[in-house]
């Protein structure tokens, strides 16, 4: 039941994306026109409203894929991969580096952009999100002078069960999701931290360990 509930708000998550998305892309469309024709329309009002449908639709794309269906395995090209990631955190303090030359399948992109949302937790005072991919494990890094990795929210992966409670809050959906798949892929993501430094660590194929 747990399985269908998550498959059904994956469902409704990746319809509000796609719903949103193209409004949204004809919001900016409609700006740059109006740049284009309108005497005036170049002020910092003007690039005010640019710049946030930019990163609406950029964070849309995000999420679109971080929080929509799993399991599909359709390769996401390298440059879309970092564009999207990067994208995301433009014009916040956190800058987010994508380190993986080749395509990934939309299911394995799809634990990377949360893994990198559950290190944001980690990251109080901005820093940098890295993304990895050596043979069968993925990782994300957290590099800043402040890292936090003691939060009771980190028990929620190690403690699948946890996903399903009620003090999982809307600001901590991607921990109850990242747990919820790796249950359902018989996945252990792994959590670390050091000096400046936190990981999360994905072998997404154990038996080849």
């Amino acid at each position: 039941m747990h399985q269908d509930k998550a498959s059904l708000a994956a469902l409704i998550g990746s319809r509000i994306c796609h719903d949103l998305i193209s409004p949204i892309g004809a919001i900016s469309n409609g700006l740059e026109l109006f740049g284009m024709t309108a005497a005036g329309a170049t002020g910092p009002e003007m690039s005010l409203i640019q710049q946030s449908c930019d990163h609406a639709t950029a964070r849309i794309r995000f999420f679109r894929i971080a929080f929509g269906t799993a399991g599909d395995a359709r390769p996401i090209p390298q440059a879309e991969a970092r564009k999207t990631l990067a994208d995301h955190y433009a014009g916040t303090r956190i800058s987010a580096e994508w380190h993986v030359d080749h395509a990934l399948g939309r299911d394995i992109t799809q634990l990377a952009y949360l893994s990198a949302l559950c290190l944001e937790t980690a990251l109080p005072q901005g820093g940098i999100l890295g993304i990895a991919m050596q043979d069968n494990v993925l990782t994300a890094t957290a590099r800043a002078p402040t890292v936090r990795g003691d939060l009771p929210i980190w028990d929620v992966l190690n403690n699948p069960t946890c996903a399903n409670s009620a003090e999982v809050g809307p600001a901590h959906v991607q921990f109850a999701l990242l747990a919820r798949l790796g249950v359902d892929r018989g996945l252990s993501p792994e959590f670390s931290t050091s000096s400046g430094v936190a990981q999360l660590r994905i072998v997404l194929f154990p038996e080849r360990v």
